[in-house]
């Protein structure tokens, strides 16, 4: 396991090649202290197939599956499942897979790119892929681009799956936040689109004014894609403590919201954590959309180029 840091004069990245992962993220707050604003292990090796994807890019398919898989071409493609479906790629999804870093730049626009070959019915799924993530600082914004082609039709859904606190420690409830999304996906009891919608209006899913996390509603966390309105950018949040600002701006149609209520607290450098120490922003297409003609399509198509690319803007304030 190996690790590589880009940085300019106002953001350090810290990154590991299993999972390409994103294992340290430092930004300075209005006192001029070092934060590190995602949740990060003290140790590398509980990297290793952790349960969280903790800072991992996930795929071939981030979100979940229903347990009966999906067809493509009207050919079946059965996959791994657990608790009535496939999550994150399966049960060796490239969250648990070593990439190669393909290059590393310094300067003023310093970047990093890794890449994972995923064979043909790796994890049950059809084609050869070759899949890039280049993480690359401009000024206070880091750029999380995806890349990813096939020699067969397939279906490709990656994402990031940082945990961000902008404290760097303690909870996220007292965070303001600001979500573009009047609508969130229904679910069933495995956390399984059922291909319809539902309204955030009067429900503490309801983010379209910034609001602390903990004001108005009851909070009982959130684990849900957010349907995302045209407008940009899709998510604010904030932190009074720090003074530290992140704008998530993505050109993904949905965004998963995920604020776990514990995390393991012996493994983490973050420290002190309370209850909701994190919150998610895994940009992407929607869980299940193979399933749903309604869905924005996660196909793709022999020899097509597949992006996701989501740029994270820190301002202080």
């Amino acid at each position: 396991m190996k690790k590589y840091t880009i940085e300019n004069s106002l953001i350090k990245l810290v990154t590991i090649d299993y999972g390409a992962t994103i294992h340290q993220l430092i930004k300075k707050d209005r006192n001029g202290n070092d934060v590190n604003v995602v949740i990060s292990f003290k140790e590398l090796e509980n990297y290793k197939h952790n349960s969280n994807y903790l800072g991992a890019s996930v795929g071939r398919f981030a979100g979940r599956i229903r347990k009966e898989g999906f067809k493509l071409n009207g050919k079946q493609y059965d996959l791994y499942t657990k608790n009535d479906a496939h999550l994150h790629g399966g049960k060796e999804g490239f969250s648990f897979k070593t990439w190669e870093m393909e290059s590393i730049t310094e300067g003023e626009n310093p970047s990093i790119k890794y890449s994972y070959f995923s064979k043909d019915m790796e994890e049950g799924y059809p084609g050869n892929l070759k899949v890039y993530v280049t993480y690359t600082l401009i000024k206070n914004e880091l750029t999380i681009l995806f890349e990813g082609e096939s020699d067969q039709d397939t279906v490709l859904n990656l994402t990031n799956h940082n945990y961000y606190n902008l404290n760097g420690k303690g909870s996220i409830l007292d965070h303001e936040l600001q979500i573009n999304a009047k609508n969130i996906l229904d679910t069933d009891e495995n956390a399984i689109p059922t291909g319809k919608y539902k309204a955030v209006e009067n429900t503490y899913y309801d983010f379209r004014e910034k609001r602390k996390i903990n004001s108005d509603y009851e909070f009982k966390g959130i684990d849900d894609t957010y349907v995302l309105d045209e407008k940009e950018p899709l998510a604010k949040i904030y932190s009074e403590e720090s003074g530290i600002e992140m704008i998530v701006a993505s050109n993904q149609p949905g965004v998963v919201v995920y604020t776990p209520e514990t995390m393991d607290e012996s493994k983490i450098s973050n420290k002190p954590l309370e209850r909701y120490p994190s919150i998610c922003f895994e940009t992407e297409k929607f869980s299940d959309s193979p399933n749903h003609d309604n869905f924005p399509s996660t196909e793709l198509k022999k020899g097509e180029h597949y992006t996701n690319e989501t740029t994270l803007t820190f301002n202080l304030k």
